[in-house]
């Protein structure tokens, strides 16, 4: 077995009672049920920290592939999207959203989810209502309750005081129903077809607001992912979050443009814990990946004006039209790309 302490493999008994370890080692007694676990590794269920499978956690008591892989436990609603709180009448724009942000096919999402509820709360007990093989938690997004209380000014920076205080009462309804905490999102990469999500302008008053539910909840942690990686920077609610006491939790990754920049954030999540705001940087375990292809959501010639004449062709006709020695030059080379954000200029450019 393998026990996550950083201590070396070794063939250990596993004693459970009542769905607690009770010894691990050498275990004399029999057991009600015995299983052998000769030539696998034993080891402790991981926590998926950031998932999104808020969808399809409705559907799907199996939650495959996570549990699939060991995943014992997983918590979604990341990133500011989800479903719920919802209007009846706003399932479509909260899909939209979900399938710009995470590339999950709003087909699927249109099929599966049985939209049994409108409030957090309501939808909390949807889940619950499900047997599952792994346990779930869930965070507040931010995206959704902006769309729940402003509907189509969602996506608008100001807001009202009135209108602060419905999304804060509205987190402190969730909070006290057992959501894991509050999420946003406030990078240029989230974006679906209505522009950057909900949430990822909003003025320091909202999401402070917001943040002192979190904070007041006693249990629950602000998720939010940015393009400067807990740095603060032109984010100057974060500081106001730490100094308050507000547990914060980020998404954390090591880029090519500045390889060394997330040692200073670590540096920075440490002395913020040591002094009673703690923040904790999430980090993945391999690099991102993005697979291309002409038939997905984006591939590098997508922005290029001699592809765009083309794009609406057959698959089989497109491809072969790539083949030709002179069409692919142009493609490859005819001027600089022109996707329209940011993101986009960079996958084009650098794969």
């Amino acid at each position: 077995m393998v026990d996550g302490t950083g201590a070396a493999a070794r063939i250990a008994d596993v004693a459970i009672d009542d769905g607690v370890i009770t010894a691990v080692g050498e275990v004399a007694d029999a057991g009600t049920r015995e299983i052998d676990a000769t030539g696998h590794i034993v080891t402790p269920g991981w926590v998926d920290v950031h998932t999104h499978y808020d969808g399809q956690v409705s559907w799907d008591p199996v939650m495959a592939p996570s549990s699939q892989h060991g995943v014992t436990s997983v918590v979604m609603g990341n990133c500011g999207v989800g479903f719920a709180p919802v209007r009846p009448n706003a399932h479509e724009f909260l899909i939209e959203l979900m399938e710009g942000v995470e590339d999950i096919p709003g087909s699927a999402l249109v099929e599966g989810i049985s939209w049994d509820w409108e409030s957090f709360p309501e939808y909390l007990d949807a889940l619950e209502a499900m047997p599952r093989t792994i346990d779930v938690g869930a965070q507040i997004p931010h995206a959704a309750v902006r769309a729940y209380v402003l509907g189509e000014r969602a996506h608008e920076y100001d807001v009202t005081p009135d209108e602060i205080a419905q999304m804060v009462e509205i987190t402190r309804q969730g909070l006290d129903a057992g959501a894991f905490g509050f999420s946003t999102s406030r990078t240029f990469l989230h974006t679906s077809k209505h522009g950057h999500v909900p949430g990822t302008y909003s003025t320091p008053d909202e999401v402070i607001a917001i943040g002192e539910a979190v904070r007041d909840s006693g249990h629950a942690l602000f998720q939010y992912v940015s393009d400067d990686q807990g740095q603060g920077g032109d984010e100057p609610w974060l500081d106001t979050l730490n100094e308050m006491g507000c547990p914060t939790t980020y998404t954390l990754a090591q880029t090519p443009a500045d390889p060394t920049a997330f040692r200073t954030a670590l540096a920075a999540a440490v002395s913020a814990t040591a002094a009673g705001s703690p923040m904790t940087p999430q980090v993945a375990v391999r690099p991102t990946g993005m697979l291309y292809g002409l038939q997905s959501s984006f591939h590098p010639f997508i922005a290029h004006p001699s592809y765009r004449a083309i794009r609406d062709l057959p698959l089989g006709e497109r491809a072969a039209m790539l083949r030709d020695p002179e069409f692919a030059s142009c493609a490859a080379r005819p001027k600089t790309p022109s996707p329209k954000d940011r993101f986009a200029h960079y996958m084009a450019t650098n794969w």
